[in-house]
């Protein structure tokens, strides 16, 4: 995905704009695993990731290029950090959504509410 310039054009280019960055499950992963707030190193995130240097590393660069996350170099170590917390609310939201509009797959609704840290009744009813 080439660099784009979320700084330009009217609201609704920019949203698109970041909607594309962020249509990456390994984006997503990567920015749920900094949702803490605490950063990671580029080793720690290809360990949680499992993921090739390379492929890590274009996916950083387009979450960098939307301004996301933001690399802070240490020594020979890189580390990484979401630029604001708005962008872990984001990520709630968007899984808070996905809670709303389950109604089958009972897999992935638990482990959406034990991302969440909560768990709801198996027979509680899904919004129809």
């Amino acid at each position: 995905m080439p660099p784009v310039d979320i700084a330009a054009g009217p609201v609704h280019v920019r949203k698109a704009a970041l909607f594309r960055a962020l249509g990456s499950p390994l984006r997503i992963r990567v920015l749920e695993l900094l949702a803490d707030g605490e950063g990671m190193t580029v080793a720690q995130l290809l360990a949680a990731t499992a993921t090739e240097p390379s492929t890590l590393s274009s996916n950083l660069a387009v979450l960098r290029g939307v301004g996301v996350v933001v690399a802070r170099r240490s020594g020979s170590s890189v580390s990484y950090r979401l630029t604001n917390p708005s962008v872990a609310g984001f990520l709630r939201a968007a899984r808070e959504f996905l809670l709303s509009t389950l109604d089958e797959d009972q897999l992935l609704r638990s482990d959406l509410e034990s991302e969440l840290g909560r768990s709801r009744p198996a027979d509680a009813e899904v919004r129809e």
